[in-house]
Formats: C-alpha cells, structure tokens, sequence
C-alpha cells in the first residue's frame, strides 16, 4: 500500500472516530466527505483492515447507502455488528436500520 493510501485510510478513521455514537453512517457518505466521492469500496476496504489499528474505530456505525448492515461478514461473529449497534439504541430488522433517516449522521452537514 503507497502513502497515499496508507493518508487515505486514516483519513477514513479519523472521520469514523467521529460518528456519535447512536448514529451511522456510509460508506459514501464518507468518500464523499472526504473529497473522493466514487471511493465508497475504499471506505470499505479500509473499515475491513480497522482492527490492525491501535486506535478503536466504530467501523459498526458504518453501512450501505440503504442502511444495510453490508459489513457484518467482516465481524467476528457476524452477529456482533448488529449487536454493537443494538447497544447504542440503534433498531434493526433483518440486517436493516430501521428509521435510517432519523439516525443517519452526515458528516458534510454536521461537521
């Protein structure tokens, strides 16, 4: 991985960190925030490499455009991701947020 990358990606973490907690939010708007809109699989790709981290990153707070637990396979089990969420007061049905637009945290608009 070049340097760049390696920015990008904590770049990606620093914004995760960010999200409060009882909020999510996606992978796009995400790249989007950070200025590379079409990088949505990046973001995802970075959240699947997190847990090499010495920092915590949230990466559960982060799913798909519809508000769909994508992520979960990478968990450890994969029931943890919803779990996690479930925690902060976060609802969910059939890998689904439930109300995604009342808990969804857009970082252009609230940072």
């Amino acid at each position: 991985m070049n340097e760049s990358n390696i920015n990008f990606y904590q770049n990606i973490y620093d914004l995760v960190q960010l999200i409060p907690r009882g909020r999510v939010t996606t992978y796009g708007a995400i790249a989007n925030y950070l200025g590379a809109k079409q990088s949505s699989r990046v973001v995802g790709w970075a959240l699947n490499q997190c847990h090499t981290q010495k920092m915590k990153i949230p990466a559960h707070r982060v799913v798909n455009r519809l508000g769909l637990l994508s992520g979960k396979a990478h968990f450890t089990p994969p029931e943890l991701m919803q779990q996690l969420l479930e925690q902060e007061g976060i609802v969910v049905e059939n890998d689904k947020i439930q109300n995604f637009d009342k808990v969804f945290w857009n970082p252009i608009l609230e940072l």
